[in-house]
């Protein structure tokens, strides 16, 4: 028979568990049928539905006893035990025979009996057991309900880890595992507290605490221990560092992180983390005093204060403006390598400095369907061996703005664009240690309209004609190349610049049997006037030296092969008759792999002398251009580009890698030569380093992990890393070795072995949160 009532008062937290572990057996089969979470059941609030095989209602004692496959629910909960009496009288309701509480969020609780008063606001259970989030288990010799939220667990174990061999009820040891004598969960403070624990890996003791306590697995964000960080280096000796996790408040949390070193003073990381209604900010930090670190082996001179910053602002106005900023700053060029500080060189904002370089902005971006516009200002600190920060200029401010006509100009797209910016140099780079003359101050604003459309013809010929305008302003100050060339120290000048072309495709497509091959003619035809370049003076042979602030970086590759304007900056600007030629060919196939190739170069009708002469385009036919790609394999992808000499075929530049993700593991490998980089000044130009990493899965448990980076130009490792790997459910543990060679001449080579050790529910995951 069946009893639906309503009790209120009697029946508030009926069912509030206790966090207990799950045994295997009659757990796990009772887990299988029963664990999956309630749905609701159309219960009236504080209305309890309770169903057996006999109810007896002694109205005399009043008891009340339900027995046979008994099933209470309750405010989204659900009772099952085989005999259920309430006693009126006493005050207790008692609850026996395997005995299983499972709540809405899915989680489970097992006792042989369960005793509680008749509030249900405190209660006694023998052989409890329970299932929590995250895959948690905790069990009991006995429970003590005290209250709606402190539950008191007495001879108890906790683990994340699997405790059931797969597919049996046969038990095994977890992976680890924390025992003690009593353990205290406290609901209100998140925490979870322990006397007398022993953590245990494998079953075996390895620690012992007197007093323990970690954040309550339920708990979204608390503060706590986050797992520690061990290695051994010839550079800092063995170092361990310790993060710990400050939640300040729901939208704000502190990390501090001490590194303990044997061979040089401790640092102190922090990182602090605020959300805004709008936003939010993240600021990681560093101090230590310590003795200069510039000279070889980082130890020489006097002790002093050494510290560094990496933070970031992004915010909303409103639903079209935002606003942000970076700081980036540290005292010392080799603060971050000598104590091993990583994740510095990465974006924080719109605009991304050089690698080992460090960028602080302040920026303000509007943006619509139709329009953009942003300003921003920021500066720049050298951490290279040559970098003077002096010689690098302050930008304020940097504007940009885009707006896009709508409806259709003649049939096309019609695009205006403005930018202006303003560069302030301290001093200049020429003989700048011992004369420090002062530095190139440069001003220009811009205004742009560019207009672009698409014919598709019945062949299937695609035309896409196009015109651009410009107009250019420059002020200069402080020039030095023009007075060692007999020019002006200032100047200001304007110019007009424009393009006009049409680039042309016919795409042909063949289908086959599980593939379509697609091959597509490319060129594009583009005439300028000859343009006035910015001519700062002239060097000892007679060449200009031109104006570029916004280009040091230039490449020619396939990404901008069909640019009207190869150049990436302002500064520069293509002029002449000239067409860019290729094609691109493709195959398709049904089950997802592809593979493409682009070959083309750009042909002119005289050579141009503001590319360089490692740029491949200064002659009248430039360099080969040739990319290709391929996914040959589920899980496989290959890339190439490389630039060939017009004349002689001589590999210029070239880049490959792979990519491999399978069930037995992940890897990478790059490769890049470039016989006159821009950027590279201490190997005359020329670059050629190899990048590789990856792991491989040589067992369910274990792995082998590899990094590697070789300057293939000073035939010499960079940084190479080998390491094991153990993971499980809950537990992962890196033990790794790596070599640096020196940095920079400054610091010498290092070998470092290092421990990380991850704990499932004990701070990764919590933090995660």
């Amino acid at each position: 028979m069946s009893l639906g009532r309503r009790s209120a008062s009697a029946k508030r937290g009926l069912l509030a568990g206790v966090a207990l572990m799950v045994f295997c057996g009659a757990a796990q089969a009772q887990e299988a049928a029963r664990a999956a979470p309630a749905s609701p059941d159309g219960l009236a609030p504080g209305q309890l539905y309770m169903e057996a095989d006999l109810v007896i209602r002694d109205d005399k004692n009043k008891i009340t006893t339900a027995k046979g496959e008994v099933e209470v629910r309750y405010q989204g909960r659900t009772l099952h035990a085989q005999e259920l009496i309430y006693d009126e009288a006493k005050g207790l309701i008692r609850a026996r025979g395997d005995t299983s509480i499972i709540n809405a969020d899915g989680s489970v609780q097992y006792a042989d009996e369960i005793v509680l008063d008749d509030e249900m606001k405190a209660g006694v259970a023998t052989g409890f057991s329970s299932r929590l989030q995250q895959n948690v288990k905790m069990a009991a010799a006995s429970a003590v309900h005290r209250s709606d939220t402190v539950n008191e667990l007495n001879r108890a174990i906790y683990t994340p880890c699997d405790i059931c061999a797969p597919d049996t009820k046969t038990a095994k040891s977890p992976t680890w595992s924390i025992k003690a004598d009593k353990v205290v969960q406290d609901k209100q403070r998140q925490l979870v507290y322990y006397r007398n624990a022993v953590i245990q890996v494998k079953g075996v003791p390895l620690i012992y605490l007197p007093i323990f306590w970690h954040p309550d697995p339920q708990a979204q964000r608390k503060s706590g221990l986050l797992p520690p960080e061990i290695s051994f280096s010839d550079r800092r000796g063995a170092s361990y560092e310790q993060p710990y996790l400050f939640v300040l408040s729901p939208s704000a949390d502190l990390t501090l992180s001490p590194q303990i070193n044997t061979k040089v003073n401790p640092l102190l990381n922090g990182k602090l983390r605020k959300r805004f209604y709008s936003g939010g900010l993240e600021a990681r930090f560093g101090y230590t005093y310590d003795d200069d670190i510039a000279a070889p082996q980082g130890q020489s001179g006097d002790e002093t204060s050494h510290s560094y910053i990496l933070a970031s602002g992004a915010f909303a106005i409103n639903e079209k403006w935002r606003w942000g900023f970076t700081a980036e700053r540290t005292s010392d060029d080799l603060l971050f390598d000598k104590y091993d500080i990583g994740g510095v060189y990465e974006a924080r904002g719109p605009y991304v400095a050089d690698d080992r370089r460090l960028i602080s902005q302040v920026y303000t971006i509007r943006e619509d369907q139709r329009s953009y516009f942003s300003a921003a200002a920021f500066t720049i600190q050298g951490l290279r061996p040559d970098d003077n920060d002096r010689t690098f200029p302050i930008v304020a401010p940097l504007i940009e703005s885009r707006w896009e006509a709508e409806p259709a100009v003649l049939g096309g797209r019609l695009r205006v664009r403005a930018s202006a910016v303003a560069l302030t140099r301290d001093q200049s780079p020429l003989n700048a240690p011992p004369l420090r003359l002062e530095g190139l101050d440069s001003r220009r604003a811009t205004g742009e309209v560019d207009w672009r459309t698409t014919f598709v013809s019945k062949g299937g010929v695609v035309v896409s004609p196009y015109v651009q305008a410009r107009i250019d302003a420059y002020s200069i100050d402080d020039n030095l190349q023009g007075v060692l060339s007999n020019g002006s120290r200032s100047d200001s000048l304007m110019r007009g610049l424009g393009v006009a072309g049409a680039d042309l495709s016919y795409p042909f497509f063949k289908r086959y049997n599980n593939f379509t091959a697609v091959l597509e003619p490319i060129a594009q035809v583009a005439l300028s006037p000859n343009v006035k370049q910015v001519v700062l003076g002239y060097d000892t042979t007679g060449a200009p030296i031109y104006l570029n602030e916004d280009g040091l970086a230039f490449e020619f590759d396939e990404t901008n092969l069909f640019r009207p304007n190869k150049f990436p900056g302002y500064d520069l600007y293509e002029d002449g008759i000239r067409a860019n030629v290729g094609g691109r060919a493709s195959i398709l196939w049904d089950d997802g792999r592809r593979a493409s190739l682009l070959i083309g170069r750009s042909l002119r009708t005289e050579d141009n002398d503001v590319f360089s002469q490692a740029s491949g385009l200064r002659t009248k036919s430039s360099d080969w251009i040739v990319a290709a790609s391929a996914e040959p394999l589920r899980g496989l992808s290959l890339f190439t580009r490389a630039r060939l000499d017009s004349e002689d075929f001589d590999l210029a530049r070239a880049e490959a890698g792979a990519n491999v993700n399978s069930k037995w593991g992940f890897g990478y490998v790059r490769y890049l030569r470039d016989r006159s980089s821009p950027i590279a000044t201490n190997t005359n130009g020329r670059v050629e380093n190899l990048d590789l990493g990856g792991e491989v899965y040589v067992s369910k448990n274990w792995s082998f992990t590899a990094y590697g980076n070789r300057d293939l130009q000073a035939d010499a490792w960079v940084v190479r890393d080998i390491g094991v790997a153990y993971r499980d459910e809950c537990l992962r543990l890196d033990v790794y070795y790596r070599r640096e060679d020196a940095i920079g001449n400054r610091l010498g080579a290092t070998e470092s072995v290092g421990f990380r050790l991850t704990l499932a529910t004990l701070g990764e995951p919590i933090y995660g949160n």
